[in-house]
């Protein structure tokens, strides 16, 4: 059965700095569930997996974010111009800086986390109105249309748009943000300092789960992770990504 996205993972020097920032970002709250480990999540009960939010988890490595624009990003959604001028301005004063990342004039405005990772404020669009504060994982790739393939049977959530230059899918219900593939020539270079953690339905066997990953084009990858509960995997333009254990 296809997979859940869950959470967007973080690597990261400080995982509570870089949580507290996500955390007020999003006007989430934040907790810990092992040392060096920092959690962000909606209040009031929410509970792993929800269609309606893809939560941030935030883990400690020893290296730095390089200066290579990730391949993996969050579009923050606002729902007016001066909404999108006051998000600007709390995420700069709660310690997001100005980048350029070749964007040019365009009326959403680009920003990096503490630790430097690129994330955009978008203008308001309807299309976004009820996706909550996280109105997308974005993801560049070479061929929007493979990964729709790949995705599209990879997790249980619902092809929306495809063509060469983008690619959209939501959950079946219509609720949380999109996950969309953008066309870009930059290939890949680095490890992925962000990647999507997917979780198997219950009582399905994550093994059996990475196995069919397989056959669709994923493949195994070693980050050094060692003896850990979850698959580290990459989709067939080596994005990675991670099988969670159901627990």
């Amino acid at each position: 059965m296809p997979l859940r996205p869950v959470q967007v993972n973080f690597k990261a020097l400080d995982d509570s700095v870089v949580g507290r920032f996500w955390a007020e970002a999003l006007g989430w709250g934040v907790s810990s569930e092992a040392p060096g480990v920092t959690d962000v999540a909606p209040g009031g009960g929410f509970v792993r997996p929800d269609a309606t939010a893809v939560r941030v988890d935030v883990v400690t490595v020893q290296e730095a974010k390089t200066a290579t624009k990730n391949r993996l990003h969050i579009d923050l959604a606002s729902t007016s111009a001066s909404h999108q001028e006051e998000l600007v301005a709390r995420l700069k004063a709660l310690g997001a800086t100005p980048v350029d990342v070749g964007q040019g004039e365009v009326p959403w405005t680009v920003l990096a986390d503490p630790e430097g990772n690129e994330f955009c404020v978008l203008e308001p669009r309807e299309i976004y109105r009820d996706t909550g504060p996280i109105a997308a994982i974005v993801v560049d790739c070479a061929d929007p249309r493979a990964m729709a393939r790949f995705w599209g049977e990879a997790i249980d959530w619902t092809v929306r748009e495809v063509t060469d230059e983008h690619a959209s899918l939501r959950s079946a219900q219509g609720v949380g943000p999109y996950l969309e593939f953008l066309r870009s020539t930059d290939g890949h270079t680095v490890p992925d300092r962000l990647c999507l953690d997917l979780l198997p339905y219950s009582g399905d066997d994550q093994e059996a789960e990475a196995a069919r990953l397989r056959a669709l084009g994923a493949t195994d990858i070693d980050r050094g992770q060692g003896d850990v509960p979850w698959r580290c995997m990459a989709d067939p333009e080596s994005h990675e990504f991670r099988v969670l254990g159901t627990r």
